[in-house]
């Protein structure tokens, strides 16, 4: 499936975001390539793998083309040995976006995506919200802190490379 990927990202100042969260996952992924303009990345989230196409971001960092198709668990363990970097490995919960669904926006529910760093990354926590568009509003969690859409060192992509304990 293609399509434009709207996505805004914050810093987390506290773990307020456990008591609210439905669902988490452990995602491991890699990048099989991280160039300027585009990212190949294969994840394993759980039990099920996917292999993912990004194009370069808006000037505003928040929309890019993604390109997304789940492949069998084995061929993403066989594909992580052509990754370039690190490995990322994180838990990844699901917190339900107060004050805009359906109703507010005329799109589907809106979720927080709250990834918890392990391993190189350990210590980061970042929040990620899908939009419809780039002006579209939403209420922020108390948890939430600083903006880091379009700072390219909290790209997963990046992470991958310098992690966030060699900052």
């Amino acid at each position: 499936m293609t399509d434009i990927e709207i996505e805004r990202k914050f810093l987390v100042r506290d773990d307020g975001f456990r008591a609210e969260a439905v669902e988490s996952h452990r995602l491991v992924q890699g990048y099989i390539c991280r160039e300027s303009g585009r990212t190949v990345r294969v994840r394993i989230a759980d039990d099920k793998a996917y292999l993912t196409i990004k194009g370069q971001s808006s000037g505003s960092g928040m929309s890019r083309l993604e390109w997304e198709m789940e492949i069998p668990v084995e061929d993403a363990r066989r594909l992580m040995t052509l990754c370039q970097g690190g490995i990322i490995d994180k838990v990844r919960y699901i917190v339900p976006a107060g004050g805009c669904g359906e109703a507010a926006s005329g799109h589907q529910a809106r979720k927080w995506e709250v990834d918890e760093f392990s391993g190189d990354n350990e210590g980061l926590v970042v929040a990620e919200i899908e939009l419809g568009s780039e002006d579209e509003q939403f209420t922020r969690p108390s948890w939430l802190g600083e903006e880091v859409t379009g700072d390219r060192r909290y790209y997963n992509s990046m992470l991958s490379e310098c992690p966030f304990t060699r900052w």
